[in-house]
């Protein structure tokens, strides 16, 4: 599966209709996001049932500003609807790959009882 073009507009929809959704903020004038691009791309190729979403900081900034990215490139995962990872930098492909499999091998049951465990402690 090639990569998936993230708007404002159909963010929401892709992330939350999906199992696993990985997300590459970048922007055209960035070196290390067109460094890491093609490694994106070959993950998105051998994986295709996980969706490889990006999202043009320039062309969404307001995405950029929801999710206060500060730093390009910045990768974020969310699996059934919960952000499971987000850090900047580029990845080479064994830490994308290994990254991949990390998520795959989450029990969201347990991240589920940790993220509504941290919301009740910040109500």
């Amino acid at each position: 599966m090639a990569t998936k073009t993230l708007t404002a507009a159909n963010f929401g929809e892709v992330t939350e209709n999906n199992d696993i959704v990985l997300v590459d903020f970048w922007a055209t004038w960035c070196p290390p996001c067109r460094t890491f691009a093609p490694v994106f791309e070959k993950a998105s190729e051998k994986h295709s049932d996980i969706v490889f979403g990006k999202v043009d900081t320039e062309a969404e900034p307001y995405l950029a500003e929801q999710f206060g990215i500060r730093s390009i490139p910045t990768v974020m995962v969310v699996r059934d609807g919960v952000i499971v990872y987000e850090q900047p930098g580029a990845m080479p492909e064994p830490m994308l790959e290994s990254l991949i499999k990390q998520v795959r091998d989450l029990d969201m049951d347990e991240v589920r009882k940790q993220v509504a465990a941290q919301g009740s402690q910040s109500s």
